[in-house]
């Protein structure tokens, strides 16, 4: 099987991700080109000059290729992607008409969290569900060990399951929506307005904000690592939105394991005990009923590559 290669395509709004994959889920070879500035034609030619790369001088089985959006259920076409402007994009024909190769499309969170699933956090289990916390609240849900894409191609965007009592206005159009309080977006505007606040709690926030000349994700994460009550506090917010999410997505799925990624998982025990703590006060019948294991993806920036990637062996029937 590591011989058999595919190809993983992961487009996003700022950079294209590729990687040759092997049957295993290991990187043979990879590349990142800039995503070409809201330009469909010149998207899909830098996904095909990566393929055409990737696969320079080795067979490859299949293309999958990623993409932050909504997919139907054909698989061919990305129906809405905010980050790319994209409305009902041709995506797979404008590709296809240029390689060789079969192509199939996929969900960039769909892709990581099948990642997770064959490779990754998720080994041993058959029904997992993945929350990806960064810019928004990303999902993928496997069941009995198959992707859950619904009826339409739509499911698993689960950021946008509705939080009891919540008021924020999300980017979805709706109002609340996790994502708005469970995302790392959410973390940072929270943390730049304690910065602002002049509580005490604001204050290490404050300070880092002043020698950094602007308060960044990065800085938000500096204080959680040295542990500084305000910016914990914050964190402490977020995890316990989201185990309340959880606590409900467990009540409908019954998952063996939860998988935290993204950008803020890197926060490690410090994101998952709030969460946990969270999801136990909420759950349905808590005392009566096994309990999810959670745990922090072990892809960080390759999962979509490889999900996709993998995804495309799995159309093909080669898995």
């Amino acid at each position: 099987m590591k011989n058999m290669y595919s190809v993983g395509i992961d487009i996003g709004g700022t950079k294209i991700g590729g990687a040759l994959v092997d049957g295993s889920g290991n990187i043979i070879r990879e590349t990142r080109v800039p995503t070409p500035a809201q330009d469909s034609d010149a998207i899909a030619d830098a996904v095909v000059d990566l393929i055409r790369d990737l696969s320079d001088g080795v067979e490859v089985l299949a293309v999958g290729v990623a993409a932050a959006g909504f997919v139907d259920a054909e698989r061919a076409n990305i129906v809405y992607a905010p980050n790319l402007s994209w409305r009902n994009e041709p995506i797979k024909a404008k590709i296809q008409s240029k390689v060789s190769m079969p192509v199939f499309i996929e969900n960039d969170a769909n892709a990581a969290g099948w990642a997770e699933y064959r490779f990754g956090a998720g080994v041993g289990a058959r029904h997992v569900v993945m929350l990806t916390i960064g810019t928004g609240v990303g999902g993928a849900i496997i069941v009995d060990g198959k992707l859950l894409r619904g009826g339409f191609g739509l499911a698993a965007e689960l950021g946008h399951v509705p939080l009891n009592g919540g008021d924020r206005a999300c980017g979805c159009g709706q109002v609340g929506c996790i994502e708005p309080y469970g995302s790392g977006t959410a973390l940072l505007k929270s943390a730049k307005s304690l910065a602002a606040s002049g509580q005490p709690e604001g204050y290490r926030l404050a300070e880092l904000e002043e020698q950094a000349g602007e308060l960044t994700g990065a800085q938000v994460y500096q204080a959680i690592v040295e542990q500084d009550a305000g910016a914990l506090g914050l964190l402490n917010d977020l995890g316990e939105a989201l185990g309340r999410t959880v606590a409900g997505l467990c009540a409908v799925l019954d998952p063996e394991v939860v998988i935290i990624g993204g950008g803020v998982s890197a926060a490690g025990d410090l994101l998952l005990n709030p969460i946990r703590e969270s999801y136990l006060k909420h759950l349905s019948a808590a005392a009566y009923r096994p309990h999810v294991r959670f745990a922090i993806a072990e892809f960080v920036n390759d999962a979509g590559v490889v999900g996709a990637a993998d995804l495309a062996r799995l159309e093909l029937g080669t898995l």
